[in-house]
């Protein structure tokens, strides 16, 4: 990934140095293994762990002559241990090492992530809540459909967070697997019981039955976990990109002070964070393909997969970590304008209250097909002529005929849809990033 999208810590988890140094975990490990069952001798145990070390800028110039980077890293190991590197990788194949080194990458990258993940969710509750009665107009198909606040539209992201930490955390625990069972993964040079404490002393699962590698529809769930939470956040984007229209205006991101929104136009106000979430969520979704074509590999094994999964790996969760980060930020500074939100809810000339009045109407006992002519031949008016729709439907025959004026205000008060307004944010109210 790009520096400009790669924030330290996880950055950090997806360099060479952090890849070696799980892989020398895995081996570290292993040979503890064979010593608990007696193959390997104490003090040996005891050196390997106290000079076992590796340098990458060496291990590179072995594998310039070898073009074989699991040797070079043994090698560079081994020249560090002496003696006692024999009992390191000892009945392991290279992907032993490899698939459970990378297991533990993406341990730490997902954990990494559903803190993120947690974060946001916890911003978006508390904005929620804080927005709970700020009455918005709902759009369906961009038009102006019923009231609603602005605090639902954020409590629909809050509890999709949840959903995707909840996925994230499965698909995490899913590919966070390793094996350590030897060519082909039959066990047929090493003891299973190595494999059951190497991935037990790393905090990983293991490969119940595995072929020379961890199986890939673990690594390709993972990816699209990471792809649908990229995703919702450019569900969440595009929102905020519609209400900064100048037409809606509603909510806006922060301008900074200093901050340009134009090299030509000095006035401009821009959604720029938000269209960087929309672009940076269609790599999210290309890496999970590659995620998916990765599944089908050759009989036991092949390693197209492994070329493609040290760039699409890596990206992935360094880019995912900076759109949480940069988002659960946009959202907490977001600008909400209230009273623009009611401007533009009065714009229709209060048409979004047709549905409760067709309810009120067949609640009279009229036929729901005569109830609609009624509130459509009024509604029609007011959306041909800007006028009122309140005054045009109490001004309705049809509707005078069993109707009051006072009932007809009481049906078109914004105010009457609280009660389900507090079962809603009840449930926002419950909702936890905690766990």
């Amino acid at each position: 990934m790009i520096e400009r999208y790669t924030l330290p810590e996880m950055g950090g988890i997806w360099t060479d140095e952090a890849r070696m140094h799980a892989w020398l975990q895995v081996e570290i490990a292993a040979v503890k293994a064979w010593a608990q069952l007696g193959k390997v001798p104490p003090e040996a145990v005891a050196e390997i762990e106290a000079r076992a070390d590796f340098d990458v800028a060496r291990v590179n110039e072995i594998e310039q002559t070898t073009n074989h980077d699991v040797i070079a890293f043994l090698t560079n190991v081994a020249e560090h241990v002496g003696e006692s590197s024999k009992y390191i990788h000892y009945g392991m194949t290279s992907s032993d090492m490899l698939d459970t080194g990378l297991a533990l990458q993406i341990k730490a990258a997902g954990e990494l992530l559903q803190r993120d993940l947690s974060a946001l969710g916890v911003v978006l509750k508390r904005r929620a809540l804080e927005y709970r009665d700020a009455v918005q107009v709902g759009r369906t198909h961009g038009v102006h459909a019923e009231p609603i606040t602005f605090g639902m539209k954020l409590g629909i992201w809050a509890f999709e967070a949840r959903r995707d930490l909840d996925r994230l955390r499965h698909a995490t625990d899913e590919a966070a697997v390793g094996k350590i069972s030897g060519a082909v993964g039959a066990y047929n040079h090493i003891d299973p019981r190595v494999e059951e404490l190497v991935c037990g002393e790393l905090g990983i699962g293991f490969e119940p039955i595995s072929s020379q590698v961890v199986q890939r529809d673990r690594i390709a769930w993972f990816l699209n976990a990471v792809a649908v939470t990229g995703a919702s956040i450019e569900k969440m984007a595009i929102e905020v990109r519609h209400l900064q229209r100048t037409e809606v205006r509603e909510a806006e991101e922060a301008f900074g002070k200093g901050q340009k929104g134009s090299s030509a136009m000095p006035h401009k106000r821009n959604p720029i964070l938000s269209e960087r979430m929309a672009g940076c969520a269609r790599v999210l979704r290309a890496n999970a393909m590659v995620g998916l074509e990765n599944i089908a590999l050759w009989h036991e094994r092949d390693i197209s997969h492994s070329s493609a999964e040290r760039i699409v790996l890596p990206d992935s969760c360094i880019l995912l970590d900076y759109m949480l980060q940069k988002w659960t930020k946009l959202v907490d500074g977001l600008i909400v304008d209230t009273e623009r939100m009611r401007a533009n809810l009065d714009l229709s000339h209060r048409l979004v209250f047709s549905e409760a009045m067709l309810l009120a109407l067949i609640d009279t006992g009229m036929l729901r097909e005569d109830a609609y002519r009624v509130v459509q031949e009024s509604a029609m008016t007011a959306w041909q002529e800007g006028r009122d729709f309140g005054e045009l439907i109490a001004a309705n025959p049809g509707v005078q005929a069993v109707m009051s004026a006072d009932e007809v205000a009481a049906v078109l008060d914004p105010g009457r849809h609280a009660a389900g307004r507090d079962v809603i944010f009840g449930r926002l109210e419950a909702l936890s990033f905690d766990d």
